[in-house]
This record gives structure tokens, sequence and C-alpha cells, in this order.
């Protein structure tokens, strides 16, 4: 299958380099010629596990390239994917879809044959029938039909997921555009991935209802373990208890400082903002986006009440900058609400990640960025784990404790044993236990 990808970020990179190693023909298409010039150089421009061997290996086979002219990638397409961003808008939280209907205007403009337009990006109900509208105004003539197909990619684990989905979701009622797509994605059906057709309204919504799900358990066993706290509990065995229940389940029921990242901020918020358009007010969801929004801030405040109550002139070691481990993506991470609520209270911080220093520094200013977990420590009043790397996991504790001016650690994901913590000299405050 001849296969296009507009928008070359991390949806689009991913996906076009799995269905390039699939056996496809994949042109991946972006407005950023820099982007461009990076990818053909073999530069990720956003670090992902495996995705620079993968997209080395189909560029070499001669099933993916890259490039800035839409309409020469579209050409003779059976599908194209439209995988751009659709931010949070500024001043009323609904979707941007600017980037959208701009890419499916041209993409009518470029149409030849019978092709099947595929929304990939996370886009409110009803986009799919604006994305007909504007292809069809561009393109009276045109054979095409349109379809949704919403990503279930994890960051830090997006190629295996894409190769071993739990389900693929096509939303469309046109049988044309429904056999393309079973074409597109057969090799995962032969290994079993169930394909779930649905209308293309239902498969928009499908997307913000899993990710607001999922922010609801984050959100749920974070106030659980305030509650834990108080009553004297452990949070980590709560959630075992609770997640052996097969109704229940265990993914999702790690406390912690609140959920960030590309997806669930603004997927719930854009699920909020088109509930009250159709008048179907979503309020457990709401109470989610409030309670995760203010916890941030109170993680910071945790780590204050921790070093005493003040921190003015006091120098706080935090490890871990990105929303999770295993990517460099910055967006909503609670880091950037705790340095801040730091640096309000008059701290100075160091700071250490192992990928995500570069998009830190576009969010974060006054932080002191360090080589290594170690020398991120020397001479701190505090150490504040914000992100479970692997590389944080197994500290050297006497080393650390050598290195802090006070022994005060904070554990943020709860990553470590209290006993062993305590019986190496240290303060040990953790979330929920």
């Amino acid at each position: 299958m001849r296969v296009t990808m507009i928008g070359s970020g991390y949806v689009g990179l991913v996906s076009g380099a799995c269905f390039a190693d699939f056996g496809h023909d994949v042109c991946c298409v972006d407005k950023d010629q820099g982007k461009i010039d990076k990818l053909l150089a073999g530069v990720m421009p956003i670090f992902e596990p495996g995705l620079e061997g993968l997209v080395a290996r189909n560029v070499e086979a001669g099933r993916l390239r890259f490039t800035t002219d839409l309409a020469a990638g579209v050409k003779d397409a059976d599908a194209v994917f439209i995988a751009v961003g659709t931010p949070s808008r500024r001043g009323d939280g609904h979707a941007d879809l600017s980037y959208v209907h701009a890419a499916a205007e041209e993409i009518g403009r470029a149409l030849t044959g019978f092709t099947v337009i595929v929304d990939k990006s996370t886009v409110p109900v009803g986009t799919g029938d604006e994305v007909e509208r504007i292809i069809r105004e561009a393109n009276a003539d045109a054979d095409f039909a349109v379809a949704s197909n919403p990503e279930f990619l994890r960051e830090g684990a997006a190629i295996d997921d894409f190769k071993r989905p739990d389900r693929i979701v096509i939303g469309s009622d046109d049988p044309r555009a429904l056999a393309v797509l079973r074409d597109v994605y057969r090799p995962l059906y032969l290994n079993k991935s169930p394909i779930v057709e649905m209308s293309r309204r239902a498969a928009e919504l499908t997307k913000y209802a899993g990710n607001a799900f999922l922010a609801t358990k984050i959100t749920f066993i974070n106030e659980i373990a305030d509650l834990c706290e108080k009553v004297g509990a452990n949070v980590q065995d709560v959630a075992r208890g609770i997640g052996l229940d097969g109704r229940i389940g265990d993914k999702f029921l790690h406390a912690g400082p609140g959920y960030g990242g590309s997806c669930f901020p603004k997927d719930t918020l854009a699920l909020l903002k088109t509930a009250q358009d159709y008048e179907a007010p979503q309020r457990i969801v709401e109470a989610v986006v409030a309670v995760n929004d203010n916890r941030k801030r109170a993680m910071g405040r945790k780590v204050i009440a921790a070093m005493g109550g003040d921190v003015r002139g006091k120098t706080v070691a935090i490890l871990g900058l990105t929303f999770k481990p295993n990517t460099d993506d910055m967006r909503d991470s609670p880091a950037i609400a705790v340095i801040q609520a730091l640096q309000d209270a008059g701290a100075s911080v160091r700071a250490f990640d192992p990928e995500g220093h570069e998009q830190a520094k576009k969010v974060l200013e006054n932080v002191t960025y360090c080589d290594g977990a170690y020398q991120t420590m020397e001479g701190a009043d505090a150490l504040v784990i914000l992100t479970e790397w692997n590389a944080f996991r197994a500290l050297d504790l006497k080393r650390v404790k050598s290195l802090l001016n006070a022994p005060v650690l904070v554990d943020l994901r709860n990553i470590y044993n209290r006993e062993q913590v305590e019986e190496a000299g240290f303060e040990y405050t953790a979330v929920g236990r």
C-alpha cells in the first residue's frame, strides 16, 4: 500500500516508520524544512527508544522517505493520514484544529484518484465532517472518503504499542475506506490484533473517552494516597488490593505528583469543551482536571514541608524532569509546577534528566542543569525524585548522603523502600506511604 503521513512529529513519524516496517511504501510530509533535513540526515527530532534504528532500516530499504512537498506525497497515495498537532487553543481550551484544517485543504487540492483521508490526530467529535467539507470545497471533483483512526501510543513504548496494539479503532461508514484501512493494517490483523470498526464520530470520541478514563484512574489513586497518609495506610498495598480485581485492573494505579504529557491534559480539557458545546456535562472529568492541576503545585509544597517548611536560600536537587521516563517530552510535566513552587518559595534548583534538558530549558528558567545524578546532589539541602527513570532506581544511598548537606529524600514516585532509606540515615517522604 502507498501510505502518506502528513506531519512528522511523534505520531506521524512513529506510525510512518512502523507502516514502512510492515512493507508499505511510506512518505512522511512536514512543513518544517529543518525537521525534514534532520530526518534525511538520520537525526531524530524526538527521543523514542528504538526509533532511530527503525527509521534508518526502512529508509535504507527504500520504503520510507521524507519531504516538504505535500502534493508529491499525496499523489497516488492509497491512504493519507493527518497526524498534525492539535494543542489546546489559547483562551478557551478547545482543541486547536487549524493545522488539521490547513492540511485538509492542501490535501484536497492534491488529490488525483480515490484516496482515503484518515484523521490520526486526536480531534473532537465532528472533525471528520469538517475535514470532508474542506476537501470537497477545495476540490469538488475529488474521489475520497474520510475516516477516523485514533492512535493509542504510549511515549517510551510507542513502537511496541503500534506493532502489538490492544486494538485498532477504525471509524467510517464507507465500505471503500474500511477496505483500504483493513489492507493497511493487515499485518497486525494477521497477528490477531483486533480491528474494531465503528462510526467516524464514535471513533473520534473513543480516543477522548479512553484518555479521560485513564486520567481518572491516576487521579483517583492520587486522592486515595492523600487519605492513606492521613490514616496511616500504604497506597501501594491499597492499589494492589484493588488492582487484582479484574474489573479494575492494576494499570495506572501508581500514586505520584499528577499526570502530564502530550495527551491527558489537553484531551481531558478538549472533552470538557465538547461536552459543554453539546450540553452533556462530564462532572467526573471536570473534577479530574481540577484535582490534577492543584496536585502538581501541592507536590511543591510537600517538598517544602519535608525540608522544614522554609526553603529560602536552600538548594534542591531534582532527579527527573520529563513527565514520564523514556521520553524527552516536557509538556505539562509535574516537574514544571513543582520547580516553580520551590523557586517561588526562594529555593535554588539543580536538576538532571537523562533526555529532557533541551525541552526543559524552553519552559523552566533559573535552573542549573547537571551532567549526572550525583553531580546534581553536591551541596544540596534535599533530593527530590520527580521522574522514575531506571537510572534513579538504585542510587548509592551512602554516596547520596555524603553529597547532600542534609539527608532529606523526597520520593514523589515511590520507587524506594522506606525501611532501606531510613536505615541509611535519611528523612524519607513518599506519596501515600
